[in-house]
């Protein structure tokens, strides 16, 4: 496998449509509150939510897609809706996994899987390999991740590979959980919050980043073509100054 490039080192491509999205859903628990409905109603309908963007992102012809659904910093919340979260989880991965395969959908999921009960690990493997071949979208949920626990795995691994051995950017790319995948071109965060927390922090380096104040459940297709308008109004430089990227930009023909 081939290390995409990172866009500290070289100029990707870009276009009008994202070609990799990263989401922060949330809001969740505040849709459910302003219904006056517990906040487990608020998840399920993110579930409802996540087939909606998915859906979406294939027909505008998004190549991948990388939703936060856990971070390490999650399991602080209330044990009852950490439970919750988990039943959630293994139930998307029992119903859902088989009509992402139908629909071309490659299924991947990075982040520290040890915390996970067996059963849970077993479903994500075997979605993984059922879908590895699939190449109309790559899917990826992030749970029980966080963005300093990659860039740390990813130095040891690089330690244990060759001790001694100067860790070069090119090594750490190739054990960041998503060395499959290039750097996303659009980051969105729903609900209103205005920070990364600890998601991709690696990755991020030159991506877009869009917030919005619409709750995740709210999120549907015409937000989500909201965000990208906004991407494609974004000038993106890449250290370059904007003479130098016009001048990239191929110039219309003359009458």
């Amino acid at each position: 496998m081939t290390t995409p490039e990172s866009s500290t080192q070289a100029i990707p491509e870009t276009g009008n449509v994202p070609r990799h999205l990263a989401i922060i859903m949330d809001g969740n628990g505040r849709w459910a509150k302003k219904r006056f409905l517990p906040r487990v109603a608020g998840h399920r309908r993110g579930v409802e939510a996540v087939r909606g963007v998915v859906k979406a992102c294939m027909a505008r012809g998004v190549g991948a897609l990388t939703l936060f659904a856990f971070s390490s910093e999650n399991w602080r919340r209330p044990k009852e809706e950490v439970t919750f979260l988990m039943q959630l989880f293994l139930k998307a991965l029992e119903q859902e996994v088989e009509k992402l395969h139908g629909n071309g959908i490659r299924f991947r999921v990075i982040g520290d899987l040890s915390a996970f009960e067996p059963v849970i690990v077993e479903h994500i493997r075997r979605a993984e390999a059922l879908t590895a071949a699939n190449d109309r979208l790559v899917l990826t949920v992030a749970a029980n991740y966080g963005g300093r626990w990659d860039i740390l795995q990813a130095a040891n691994r690089c330690r244990e590979e060759s001790p001694g051995a100067e860790i070069t950017e090119e090594r750490l790319s190739r054990h960041l959980c998503l060395n499959y995948a290039t750097e996303p071109d659009l980051f969105i965060r729903t609900g209103g919050e205005e920070r990364i927390s600890n998601f991709l922090l690696w990755h991020l380096a030159y991506t877009e980043l869009y917030f919005t104040p619409v709750l995740w459940p709210d999120f549907d297709e015409g937000a989500l073509d909201e965000a990208i308008a906004s991407y494609r109004s974004r000038e993106r430089r890449f250290g370059r100054t904007s003479e130098q990227l016009a001048a990239t930009l191929p110039q219309p023909r003359a009458g």
